[in-house]
């Protein structure tokens, strides 16, 4: 895996933080640390010390407002996913999106019902795309 890639995915405490500014929007460490304190407890330095991590890798956007930055997201949540997921299907599957479904299927998280319904929003998803196309043409 090269620096690019590793550099795109979220570590799990990146990822709380970055959830917390999805979720609230612009804010300063204090508001990020006390929201975080809900499930566990980091000290205000390590909160701003992973904020500024995320500015340097340009997931987020600082502001000064008054003595103190905001921070907001530049990182988009289903960004986020698609990343994950991408690191996903290439580390275990060999790249093989064939491969993670039969795995669903195996594993039984994924039957032939649920199988189904995700073909109709497959479909339901092509459709939407296919009429934002004609619309741009």
């Amino acid at each position: 895996m090269g620096k690019k890639k590793s550099q795109q995915q979220l570590t799990p405490l990146e990822l709380q933080i970055m959830n917390v500014l999805w979720d609230l929007g612009p804010a300063n460490v204090q508001t990020v640390q006390e929201k975080l304190a809900e499930s566990q407890e980091l000290a205000y330095t390590t909160v701003q010390t992973m904020l500024n991590v995320l500015h340097r890798k340009g997931k987020v956007r600082r502001t000064l407002r008054g003595r103190a930055f905001d921070y907001a997201p530049l990182l988009t949540r289903d960004k986020a996913a698609s990343n994950a997921i991408g690191d996903m299907v290439d580390r275990l599957f060999g790249g093989s999106v064939d491969g993670l479904l039969m795995s669903l299927v195996k594993s039984r998280q994924l039957d032939p019902r649920k199988l189904e319904e995700l073909s109709s929003l497959v479909e339901q998803h092509e459709r939407g795309q296919k009429g934002k196309a004609d619309e741009s043409d």
